[in-house]
């Protein structure tokens, strides 16, 4: 082992104090360069916490948004739908658009668009027709029939437009069912 020159002078004069302090060297000369990396090691395993949680976070709040979005949409798919079943409901029970008594109906509109003519082709026979309340798809199909129940209106709410349903990738749909 080699014996730095200060522990030499300190001994030789005498000086138990001084000893000390060379030793104390000695013993932890070898610590102190293990230790050279130690705070830039820590310096990179807390920015990688840091990011990992960051980057989870950033994960949760996009698909809350992506959810709430989803939310949303159908909300308008359903009221369309909704609209749409209303519409023939009202055409059929005040104005018997669909009616096999009544003459065919050709003023029929739901909000403010056309959705006419209408006759009556024989029970059975769907009668079929599409508007957009709010710039979103209603497609409706009213179904007459001599035997309860008389009348079934199935109506499809989307929430694109009519003509980008087929080629929309976040178009949903959902329906609304009606029989008297």
């Amino acid at each position: 082992m080699n014996i730095p020159t200060n522990f030499k002078r300190y001994t030789a004069c005498g000086s138990a104090s001084g000893a000390h302090r060379a030793l104390a060297t000695l013993r932890f000369a070898p610590f102190r360069a293990q230790r050279r990396g130690f705070t830039i090691l820590m310096a990179m395993l807390v920015s990688s916490l840091v990011l990992a949680l960051g980057l989870s976070i950033f994960s949760i709040a996009q698909k809350s948004v992506a959810l709430s979005a989803i939310g949303r949409d159908s909300q308008f798919a359903f009221y369309a739908a909704d609209t749409g079943a209303e519409c023939a409901l009202f055409w059929d029970m005040r104005h018997g658009a669909f009616s096999a008594e009544e003459e065919p109906f050709a003023d029929a509109a739901c909000d403010g668009q056309s959705i006419g003519p209408f006759s009556f082709e024989g029970y059975g026979v769907n009668q079929i027709f599409e508007f957009e309340p709010a710039g979103f798809c209603a497609r409706v199909v009213v179904e007459k029939s001599d035997t309860h129940p008389r009348t079934v209106i199935h109506s499809d709410g989307y929430s694109t437009s009519c003509d980008t349903i087929e080629t929309s990738r976040r178009a949903l749909q959902r329906s609304v069912r009606m029989q008297y």
